[in-house]
């Protein structure tokens, strides 16, 4: 599995990882992202619902990470709602909106690496070697995307 941690300002990738797929991969994959970043200020994390794990949400703030994560709200058969790991201080933050919003846009950055950058179906074996193409089609994907940015703060 690729994983990729994107900063919501301008949807650029800012580090990118490949593991093999178990119910916790994604999970893992990015608190060892979260971990290779300078610790500079406190951030946030948007993410979906398979990031509702309270396990997952008090790792992220014990790293002073904000988690805006989306809630997994779904409805049990007998009517009662799945618990959130989220607390309701987070969720009526104005930011926690717009981080829902701009997470969508990490959806972006896969569709990229998969059609122009060929990546759909891997054509090298072996994990070294499927690694190097990923993490150069996360490159490739930025370097794409910066002209545009720029471009637009022209404007």
């Amino acid at each position: 599995m690729g994983h990729v941690l994107m900063e919501n300002r301008n949807g650029l990738a800012i580090d990118a990882t490949l593991t093999h797929a178990t119910g916790r991969a994604e999970r893992e994959a990015t608190l060892t992202m979260l971990d290779r970043r300078a610790a500079r200020r406190r951030i946030t994390l948007g993410a979906d619902k398979a990031y509702d794990v309270t396990e997952f949400v008090g790792a992220l703030r014990k790293r002073k990470v904000t988690p805006h994560i989306a809630v997994q709200g779904s409805v049990s058969k007998l009517g009662k709602s799945r618990k959130t790991a989220i607390d309701r201080r987070t969720l009526r933050h104005v930011g926690y909106a717009i981080s829902q919003r701009c997470r969508k846009r990490i959806e972006e950055i896969f569709g990229w690496i998969k059609n122009p950058g060929g990546l759909a179906k891997v054509k090298v074996r072996g994990r070294p070697k499927v690694e190097a193409a990923f993490a150069f089609a996360v490159v490739a994907y930025n370097l794409i995307r910066i002209p545009k940015l720029i471009a637009a703060q022209d404007a």
